[in-house]
Parts: C-alpha cells; sequence; structure tokens
C-alpha cells in the first residue's frame, strides 16, 4: 500500500503541504466570496458615477419637457414650411483665430427679412458642454452675423430666428469647419 493510502493522516513525502496556516472553512470562503463581491459591485458602482457625472446622454436641454410639446413642434415647423424662406450661412475665418459666422434671410419672393432674433449655436454631436452659443447681430438687408471661436471637426449648426418673442425659424445642419 502506498503512504498515502494507509490509513494514517498524512501526506506522501514528495508532497510540499505543511500543517498548521488558515484552513478554508465555509465561514472563509463565504467571507471571501463577499469580500470580492462588495469590491466589484464599488467599483461598478464608482464606474457608473463617474460616467454619469462625465456625460448624462441627453443631446438636448430639458428633454421631457421638450417631448410634451412635441405636438406644437410639428405645428410649428409645417407653418415655416409654408413659410418657404431661403437661408444662406457662411463661415469664414475673422481676425485674432476666430470664425466669423454671416446668415442671409430671404422669403419666398426674394425680399430680405430683417428685424429678427438671430442666434445660432455650433452643437458638438456628443457633449453638450462643448457647445457654442452665438447671437448674431442685424446687420441690415437680411444679414446677420456674429463671431465664434474657432472650432475644428465636426458641428451641428443650429439656427434659431424669433420675432417678438416667438420662434418663426429654426434648422439645423452638419458643418464640417475646418
Amino acid at each position: 500500500m502506498s503512504d498515502a493510502l494507509d490509513g494514517r493522516n498524512e501526506y506522501p513525502s514528495d508532497s510540499d503541504y505543511v500543517a498548521g496556516g488558515w484552513p478554508l472553512n465555509g465561514w472563509m470562503a463565504l467571507a471571501i466570496f463577499l469580500g470580492l463581491f462588495f469590491i466589484v459591485l464599488g467599483a461598478n458602482g464608482l464606474m457608473t458615477y463617474l460616467a454619469i457625472k462625465t456625460f448624462s446622454g441627453e443631446t438636448v436641454a430639458h428633454p421631457y419637457e421638450r417631448g410634451l410639446g412635441y405636438n406644437r413642434e410639428i405645428a410649428a415647423a409645417r407653418a415655416q414650411e409654408r413659410r418657404d424662406w431661403k437661408v444662406d450661412v457662411s463661415l469664414a475665418p475673422a481676425a485674432s483665430g476666430a470664425r466669423r459666422l454671416v446668415v442671409v434671410l430671404h422669403d419666398a419672393a426674394g425680399a430680405a427679412i430683417t428685424g429678427l432674433d438671430v442666434e445660432a449655436q455650433l452643437i458638438a454631436p456628443a457633449d453638450l458642454k462643448q457647445d457654442i452659443r452665438i447671437k448674431l447681430e442685424d446687420k441690415g438687408d437680411g444679414r446677420y452675423a456674429g463671431q465664434a471661436p474657432y472650432v475644428a471637426g465636426r458641428r451641428d449648426l443650429a439656427l434659431s430666428a424669433k420675432r417678438a418673442g416667438q420662434e418663426v425659424f429654426r434648422s439645423q445642419n452638419r458643418l464640417d469647419a475646418r
């Protein structure tokens, strides 16, 4: 019979087992399992917090409220389509590395549209914190102009024109600023 099977509580001489130490019993296994579980749970919680803090996932401000007014949005889009305004936009380099944004508005007959409060926004596709708002000044003859800091890359250009506080024109187009 071999040494391992002779009924004694010993291991063969070629084993590296040393008696003593911390035996692994059920309570110890449970403690190790729960400890590792809480470490993973803590790491997941930290990663979730940091992900939400740095990017909320929202691409518009107040998405719930905007969703409630969806039928008004549809009616406004139809009214804008009936007006058939023509809009030309140019983004050109200006002094000190900035960009000059010029928007020209004409009605369906080609007449210049003046007297509006026009605002532009250069929207970063994935981060609301990098959006740039530009208040455009009425330069006459349907021209509205403003300056924006230089930004390279793809942006969405959102234009909004208001008359007496009521939005009468809105558009959003992709822009590749280089």
